[in-house]
């Protein structure tokens, strides 16, 4: 096998779909060259077709010059056959998710390739394992999972079979960084790393929403506008389509032996099966037009009524309370005259449990979410029974600081506290595994998802021990499992060390 640097270094792609021509395009921008090839006769060459179209559209938007927009088209040939392949240096295949097809391919690539060529999978969901375990030399076969749309997507994922040997994934990694990608290297495991990582914000909104906590409407704005998530977890499933989203999140549950923590809910499954799968379809968890943009304005702003209110009563002394209250306006009384509303922050319990413990008259108990940023939107909670007057009037004072209001049901650690405690807490659970390094993690997840920070910057921004004390009391509150603390996130929190401290 030649370098990976070297100038003649050559990919093989099976399969031109999508992800496929991606893959080629990348290769090709990586100064590669590159074979595509498709059992489907004809598919192969329009596939070549729609790279050199999207290559096309990067002169014309001048991201590209002509000459270097020739060389790489000069570099992407199309196989006739997996026998074309015999020169490839790396065989990337990225076929339908099936096993055996990919079995089928990677037996024949056997005889085919030299005994030195690596071969790739972009399988995102089917372990690696399982692929190379027909192979006559498992230690060579790798996943290298990209993301879609690739050229754009800036993430690859190196996985690590049982057998796959260190130089091959330091092949591929290298590989993925000479096509613009930055790559990180995880274990074979259900989900991979990305897969595998996000699925807490997915089903941990899905489960807001059995619980009633919240609109999935509401739950988008808050995620977005107080925590810096670019879509919102249910415009996000509708968008992947509940028809890629809900078979995933199964996989991982199911491969992960029905952990807890990775539970998806009763309502994703029906609209699986309901055939709402999202914008493809118009319907999901949103209805669209034909244009795929959402037909409801949805319900996440909250209009309050009657006056504002001057003036409130801090249920404990607190300085982001008092900070808060001066912020927007609201004076604070020294003692409570059983008449004002009382304004709570509660940390990781609902409004309920908070008003229990501290004796305070839960009708005029109004509790503020101030984890997250309240310069644009912030987030109320009542108790069960609560004086919907103090709302109003709590609200009517944010209101009138500029501030949009969304109000939610009682939740242990509101909406966004408790999204990113989850999102945190399974991001430890990986580095408890070893499937990735720490900083990896952060990486993958800011690339793959998105996210406006990894899920170990996500603890360390809340704070470890308000990280550990949210998980453990939604764990004691709900008497769920799936809210357990990892212990790579207990030990770190109750011995002030950061959170990358290896084991």
């Amino acid at each position: 096998m030649r370098d990976v640097n070297d100038p003649e270094f050559t990919v093989g792609i099976v399969g031109a779909g999508v992800m496929g021509q991606g893959i080629a395009q990348v290769s090709i921008a990586g100064g590669m060259r590159a074979i595509l090839f498709d059992a489907k006769e004809g598919a192969a060459e329009a596939g070549r077709r729609e790279v050199f179209k999207r290559i096309d559209r990067l002169v014309e938007k001048k991201q590209l010059d002509n000459l270097v927009a020739a060389t790489q088209k000069a570099q992407l040939s199309v196989a006739s056959s997996l026998s074309d392949f015999s020169d490839c240096d790396t065989v990337v295949e990225a076929v339908v998710e099936n096993l055996e097809v990919k079995r089928s391919i990677f037996t024949e690539l056997e005889g085919i390739v030299a005994d030195d060529a690596i071969l790739a999978t972009n399988t995102s969901s089917l372990p690696i394992a399982s692929i190379a375990r027909t192979c006559e030399r498992p230690g060579r076969v790798a996943g290298m999972h990209f993301f879609n749309p690739v050229p754009l997507m800036r993430l690859v994922e190196i996985i690590e079979g049982p057998a796959t040997t260190e130089a091959v994934a330091d092949t591929l990694a290298a590989l993925g960084d000479r096509m613009g990608r930055t790559a990180v290297k995880v274990k074979d495991s259900p989900g991979f790393l990305v897969n595998l990582g996000g699925r807490a914000y997915y089903t941990e909104a899905l489960r807001m929403l059995d619980e009633g906590v919240a609109t999935p409407s509401q739950i988008d704005a808050i995620l977005t506008d107080c925590c810096g998530f670019r879509m919102g977890p249910f415009a996000l499933m509708d968008l992947t389509g509940m028809d890629v989203n809900y078979p995933v999140s199964m996989i991982v549950y199911e491969g992960f032996l029905n952990d807890r923590r990775l539970a998806t809910t009763p309502r994703h499954k029906l609209l699986y099966e309901a055939g709402r799968l999202g914008r493809k379809t118009r319907a999901g968890h949103f209805d669209y037009d034909e244009a795929g943009k959402p037909i409801s304005t949805g319900d996440a702003d909250y209009e309050p009524h009657g006056m504002p209110a001057q003036a409130v009563f801090l249920a404990e002394p607190s300085e982001a309370l008092a900070g808060f209250c001066k912020e927007v306006g609201l004076s604070t009384m020294g003692a409570d005259d059983g008449i004002e509303p009382i304004l709570g922050y509660p940390v990781g319990e609902d409004a309920t449990s908070y008003a229990v413990r501290l004796g305070i008259d839960p009708k005029r108990l109004v509790c503020v979410d101030l984890s997250a940023n309240t310069a644009k939107r912030v987030t109320l909670m009542t108790a069960p029974g609560a004086d919907p007057g103090m709302l109003d009037a709590v609200a009517g004072a944010l209101r009138d600081a500029g501030r949009v209001i969304t109000a939610i049901k009682d939740s242990p650690g509101f909406v966004a506290l408790r999204m990113r405690a989850m999102i945190a807490n399974l991001g430890t659970s990986v580095a408890e595994a070893g499937l990735a390094e720490p900083a990896d993690i952060d990486t993958a997840l800011k690339l793959g998802l998105n996210y406006p920070m990894g899920p170990l910057e996500m603890a360390e921004d809340l704070g470890l021990k308000t990280t550990l004390s949210v998980m453990e009391r939604l764990q004691a509150i709900t008497g769920d499992d799936r809210y357990r603390p990892t212990l790579w996130l207990r030990r770190r929190a109750m011995l002030d060390l950061p959170i990358r401290t290896p084991s």
